[in-house]
């Protein structure tokens, strides 16, 4: 067993250059538009794109009261490049008790006319990315960049 056994990943190529994308994920209005699968409705409670800045997002479905839906820290943040960020903690580095523990590494590369959109997700145990596999990870996941590579050659 190794450390790569607690990891997944996903990657598509988006039809949109990185500064489009990286816009798409930079602005609570477009992110909101894409973070969490349609018709589930997204709001952005915090968007702090620096190195301990909060990352909170909320969810309803049909009408209903908005929920919790990621409650994270951002670790690293690269301008149309990286973003790293973690459910371990919250804003200012305050540690958590997410319902599932990751870190998300995104990076965006750029690749002929667009970008390579890719997602690694580090888990605590193989066990645990087990779960978030079996939870749904590739369709969910799959399913928002889906929506952000319909969104972004619409931007920049």
């Amino acid at each position: 067993m190794t450390a790569e056994d607690a990891d997944l990943t996903i990657a598509r190529f988006i039809d949109a250059p990185p500064a489009a994308v990286w816009q798409a994920w930079s602005r609570p209005e477009h992110l909101a538009r894409w973070w969490i699968p349609a018709p589930i409705e997204c709001r952005v409670v915090t968007l702090d794109l620096r190195p301990g800045g909060g990352f909170v997002t909320k969810m309803r479905e049909d009408d209903g009261p908005f929920k919790p839906h990621l409650d994270a820290c951002f670790l690293e943040v690269v301008p149309e490049r990286r973003l790293a960020f973690t459910t371990a903690l919250s804003a200012g580095w305050r540690p958590a008790e997410p319902w599932l523990l990751l870190t998300a590494i995104v990076t965006l590369e750029p690749e002929r006319r667009g970008t390579r959109y890719a997602a690694r997700v580090l888990h605590k145990s193989p066990a645990d990315a087990r779960r978030h596999e079996t939870l749904g990870f590739h369709d969910g996941w799959g399913t928002v960049i889906d929506q952000l590579a319909a969104l972004a050659p619409r931007l920049g």
